[in-house]
């Protein structure tokens, strides 16, 4: 019996505290408007006191604001505003004008192990004035405007003329449209998938599996991993097979054409193999057009 007062005592004094805040806190004349926007007895408002207050401060950070790099809310370009659901209050993040606004350029590309250049690549960004890009810039825009029913590019060339910037830049595009992107840097990824396989961390299954379910990927800069059966065999070609299976895109960068990737890819650390090697190229090719990019080194200029 003793137990029941003293807790029904706690009880009344936690509820009086509450509304010595709540009462406190109305003296603010904004915090006194939203509660009367809100509309709701005095009993449901005083117990969400301090996440109003909350609100109210979002929303004072707001009146004068001139961009997301000048917020000062603790998740920027959003206030945590409450809406009415049954006898609670139920709050969720509303975006401003500027979070909406600088959401329409945000790239939803999931990357690993690619550059912070590359991440951030644009379209609008890419340079026109190289008549080398003619054909692989035409191709991009076909695809674009054709998506999904034309096949991937295994864009190859020369050292630094731009093939890794033009596809993130186009995959950045295309993820802005829904689509589910990923790119990839392969040598790097191979080392970390190694890795977190041989660690038992899980991150092995998860990554892989991104790589095989997207539906638009990158291979970037494959042939300068240093080869091996595993990577040959279990990475690459289970990825190309579960791609050409269920029919998604795939793009490749690269400084061999596909001859020399098959002599790349037969040679590994422990043996010769031409026709696993040759098997690797005729998925490459099934999924992906050949396009030669050979141009002015812009990580020069």
């Amino acid at each position: 019996m003793n137990e029941v007062k003293t807790y029904l005592s706690s009880k009344k004094d936690i509820n009086a505290i509450n509304r010595k805040s709540f009462k406190l806190a109305m003296e603010d004349v904004n915090f006194a408007n939203l509660c009367y926007r809100l509309d709701v007895s005095e009993d449901i408002l005083m117990k969400y006191t301090s996440k109003l207050e909350k609100t109210v401060s979002d929303l004072s950070n707001c009146k004068n604001c001139k961009g997301l790099d000048c917020c000062k809310n603790e998740v920027k370009g959003c206030v945590n505003f409450p809406n009415v659901q049954d006898d609670s209050l139920i709050f969720s993040y509303i975006f401003c004008k500027y979070k909406k606004e600088s959401d329409k350029f945000s790239s939803k590309v999931s990357f690993y192990e690619t550059p912070k250049a590359l991440r951030e690549a644009k379209v609008t960004d890419i340079y026109l004035d190289d008549k080398s890009r003619t054909d692989i810039l035409k191709y991009l825009k076909d695809f674009m405007n054709d998506f999904p029913n034309k096949k991937g590019v295994y864009l190859h060339g020369s050292f630094g003329s731009g093939k890794s910037y033009i596809i993130n830049a186009f995959l950045n595009e295309l993820s802005r449209k829904g689509k589910v992107c990923v790119s990839v840097y392969y040598p790097t990824l191979l080392k970390k998938l190694k890795d977190s396989f041989s660690n038992k961390t899980g991150t092995y299954e998860t990554v892989y599996n991104e790589l095989l379910m997207c539906d638009v990927l990158l291979i970037d800069d494959i042939g300068a991993e240093n080869n091996s059966p595993w990577a040959r065999d279990e990475v690459l070609g289970g990825i190309l097979q579960s791609r050409m299976d269920n029919e998604r895109i795939t793009f490749f960068t690269s400084n061999f054409n596909l001859k020399e990737l098959e002599e790349h890819l037969s040679e590994t650390n422990v043996s010769t193999d031409k026709i696993k090697a040759r098997r690797i190229i005729e998925r490459i090719k099934q999924q992906c057009v050949p396009v030669l990019l050979v141009g002015e080194n812009k990580r020069n200029s």
